[in-house]
């Protein structure tokens, strides 16, 4: 059941606990008092131990010897007594019970825990079988006198002395330990509590300041182990909202509450939570009156949120509104009968006894209404914790109808087991324990102190079977009289704005207003969100508006217009070639250059294809095709106008000084080898600039905010050479056309090609200039006919004005007419 490495531990442990035992417990004769009466002691079959801070002493400074103490001469905590005294009742109710552990009696062993450090005595004596503790026994030899512990309180007190009832699994059943620490059951195996533990606590505190938008807060914890346990936990369960923690300070015996409450006040810190045992939060309390702190928040967590004392304080009004998280006030009945019972029981019985220090009450003067009256705060958790180790021990025994087997040898870690199943419900609340020892079901009540001087529900949070959260606001009278206070370091940003954390805390911001193409929204107030490319935004925008779609249709009147004009196109270049291959052997078609002349119509009509391309929603295959073909063809066509423009100046100009040139020109088609060199090198450039990046759709959002234009992006860079090569070709023809200017008036050929070259340099300038400065829709259209002028360009200044000699001036269209325009132009040469 257990490794053998526990018992190791086990043993250890015992040495260690029987040393001290040996020195501070049994040899000094101060253990023992004797008072006149005692209700920490009742006998049963079955003893459960009890842990109350009935009184409360603080640590002595300095100890020259190891010895108990007597708590009944300190300061007496009635909220304590009267959890004292429903573990009493809870044992006396389940004793004359016919149904709960029938023929079976539980006792009790109470000790006051009025130290932290001090009050060891008591829990050896818990601890001890036959008053000795036995430092190598086995579990199986000897028999525990508690089968389990009640209590204690506090945090600090259970991580004192729960580590001495862990190594044996005695079960620590503890009404108000809520550190997050016990839940670790690595630590302390043995450990449960019927108390919400701190995490849950801080949970509804912090949906407390969430509801109301409390931001800006101040956090005061008890300088102890419950206390800085929560400030870690409050810290962790802030870090992922809106809420900033101003200020924290751990509360003991010498805080400076007059410097603490000015620095709070420069921070203007209207929020302040108060996470500390009541004695602690009763100082602070007291010390905001005296100091004359006014128009605050106060948020008290389950262990003052119902004191009696400060509701009724004079001046407790002026500090502003308390807020506060509790325990479920459950009435337990009849418990008020048992405390008269107790104390007419009490005030007869005189006679003296024998009793372990830190069992005496001097509390025979108590008023049983003043037991009554007194904080009622974890009240169910003490009666709910007896109960739940009456019923483990209930099933330990086998109990069934009226009777239980009392031939079972109970251990405390059988107990532990049971305890762990436990599921029964008491005075209508389900008790159960989760896995780590918690409460299952829990829930917490909303209360605020009233002008009445009461804790009103006013609202509450159930963490089990579901969370659920509610306030109602209305029930709230505030000191403003009026709405809810309010809480910011920094008053929040304008619609639009986002903001600029200044400082440390998130709390604390400047605003500045977004940017257009981009918004704010309530998931990040910190940051200005970029648009998507498909939307927009003004300056100061919460949202990004959907940008609508542009592009140039195919119905679109300037693309009826272009592709009109196209087809015409098509269809004189295929005219002109009728026409030409019909005239193919007079003059004027071998003058423009024969067979050449219809690889310049093929070349116009396939590059006239691209046009249609830059119309329409644009694809990777349309963007392709709408810049390819034509600078591949139009390559073509521009090496055949460099050739015709050499052969030209050749003919007047360099076959009379360079006849060899000539010759070779003639022998090696020198015309075709330069055409073809022209579209391979071409071709493999495209093909390489299409390898490196292919030309693609693209969205173009800079022109318009609201617009989204749909083009065609073409890298430049990888397109570079097939551009400089089309330009290179220009350039030659342009300058052999120009060398050929002073040719015969009407033999013209030269002077054609520089004026359509001019008007080719002219269409792209004038496109590349409005392509610089415009970016809207219509730089497609633009580019579309930019493309169609660059095919007009050659087939109406080149093409139609041999057309029209053909057809309407056939004598110029002779061999003797050639000849004789060629012997003048020579004739003038040489004069």
């Amino acid at each position: 059941m257990f490794t053998s490495d526990w018992f190791i531990l086990n043993r250890g442990m015992k040495h260690f606990l029987a040393a001290i035992c040996a020195v501070g417990f049994f040899l000094h004769p101060i253990n023992k008092c004797t008072v006149s009466t005692s209700e920490f002691h009742l006998e049963g079959d079955y003893v459960l131990g009890g842990l109350f801070d009935v009184h409360s002493v603080n640590v002595p400074s300095h100890q020259n010897r190891p010895e108990a103490i007597q708590c009944s001469s300190k300061t007496f905590l009635l909220p304590n007594y009267r959890r004292f005294q429903l573990m009493r009742f809870a044992v006396e109710e389940i004793n004359n019970s016919t149904i709960l552990l029938p023929n079976v009696t539980l006792g009790y062993e109470v000790f006051d825990h009025c130290s932290d450090s001090l009050s060891f005595p008591g829990v050896f004596k818990l601890i001890s079988v036959n008053g000795l503790i036995h430092p190598l026994s086995k579990p199986d030899k000897n028999v525990s006198r508690v089968i389990a512990v009640v209590g204690p309180f506090t945090s600090t007190q259970t991580l004192t002395i729960a580590p001495l009832f862990m190594m044996d699994l005695i079960p620590l059943v503890s009404y108000g330990s809520s550190g997050s620490i016990f839940s670790k059951k690595s630590e302390y195996p043995s450990f449960l509590r019927t108390v919400n533990p701190n995490n849950d606590t801080l949970d509804a505190i912090v949906n407390i300041l969430q509801h109301f938008r409390w931001r800006w807060v101040a956090f005061l914890n008890s300088d102890n182990d419950f206390g800085v346990d929560g400030l870690q936990l409050f810290q962790k369960r802030i870090q992922h909202t809106e809420i900033c923690l101003a200020y924290s300070e751990g509360l003991n015996e010498n805080t400076d509450y007059s410097q603490m409450f000015k620095q709070i006040e420069e921070q203007n810190i209207n929020i302040i939570v108060i996470f500390a045992p009541k004695l602690y939060a009763e100082a602070a309390i007291k010390a905001a009156i005296q100091l004359n702190v006014t128009n605050k928040v106060w948020i008290a967590d389950d262990g003052w949120s119902l004191n009696k004392r400060l509701p009724k304080m004079k001046g407790i009004q002026n500090i502003g509104t308390v807020v506060g998280v509790t325990q479920p006030a459950i009435r337990i009945p009849g418990f008020n009968e048992f405390l008269y019972s107790s104390k007419n029981h009490a005030a007869f019985t005189k006679v003296a006894q024998q009793v372990f220090c830190n069992q005496d009450c001097n509390c025979s003067d108590l008023l049983v209404e003043d037991i009554i009256a007194a904080d009622p705060s974890f009240s169910f958790p003490v009666h709910s914790a007896v109960y739940a180790i009456a019923h483990a021990l209930h099933n330990t025994l086998q109990c069934g109808a009226g009777s239980c087997n009392n031939s079972i040898t109970v251990h405390p870690y059988m107990v532990l087991e049971e305890l762990k199943k436990s599921n029964f419900t008491l005075l209508n609340q389900s008790v159960q324990f989760d896995e780590h020892g918690d409460p299952k079901f829990r829930s917490f009540s909303i209360v605020f102190w009233n002008r009445s001087n009461d804790a009103e529900e006013v609202g509450f949070h159930q963490f089990e079977p579901t969370a659920h959260f509610y306030i109602n606001d209305s029930k709230i009278q505030w000191f403003t009289n009026g709405e809810a206070p309010t809480a910011f370091c920094s008053l929040e940003c304008s619609a639009g704005y986002a903001k600029k954390q200044s400082g440390i805390h998130k709390c604390c911001f400047s605003c500045e207003i977004c940017p257009a193409e981009t918004y704010i929204n309530t998931t990040d107030p910190f940051k200005c969100l970029s648009c998507k490319e498909t939307e927009w935004s003004g300056e100061g925008s919460t949202s990004c508006n959907l940008r609508q779609v542009e592009f140039i249709p195919f119905f679109d009147s300037g693309a009826i217009v272009i592709m009109f004009f196209t087809w015409v196109l098509m269809g004189l270049t295929l005219s002109i070639s009728v026409l030409f291959a019909i005239n193919y052997d007079t003059p004027i078609v071998r003058s423009a250059g024969g067979p050449m002349c219809f690889l310049i119509l093929a070349c116009l009509g396939l590059c006239s294809v691209s046009v249609f391309f830059y119309f329409g929603k644009p694809t990777s295959a349309s963007c392709i095709v709408r810049h390819f073909p034509f600078i591949l063809f139009y390559t073509v066509c521009l090496a055949c106008f460099v050739v015709r423009s050499f052969q030209i100046v050749c003919i007047f100009k360099i076959a009379a000084k360079y006849p060899k040139l000539q010759n070779w020109w003639s022998k090696y088609h020198g015309q075709w080898l330069l055409i073809a060199i022209a579209f391979v090198t071409q071709a493999l450039l495209l093909i390489i600039s299409l390898s490196l990046d292919l030309p693609r759709p693209y969205n173009e959002t800079s022109w318009q905010q609201e617009q989204i234009v749909l083009g065609c992006y073409l890298n430049l860079q990888a397109t570079s050479c097939s551009l400089i090569l089309l330009l290179l070709l220009c350039c030659l023809c342009f300058v052999f056309s120009y060398m050929g200017k002073d040719l015969p008036k009407n033999y013209n050929e030269a002077k054609v090609i520089t004026f359509c070259l001019l008007l080719l340099i002219l269409t792209w300038i004038l496109f590349s200039t409005v392509y610089l400065l415009y970016f809207g829709k219509y730089i497609q259209t633009i580019n579309a006919l930019a493309v169609l002028l660059s095919l007009y360009t050659f087939l109406l200044w080149y093409f139609l004005p041999k057309c029209y000699i053909i057809v309407f001036e056939p004598h110029k269209n002779t061999q003797q007419y050639f000849q004789g325009l060629i012997q003048n132009y020579t004739k003038t040469i040489s004069q």
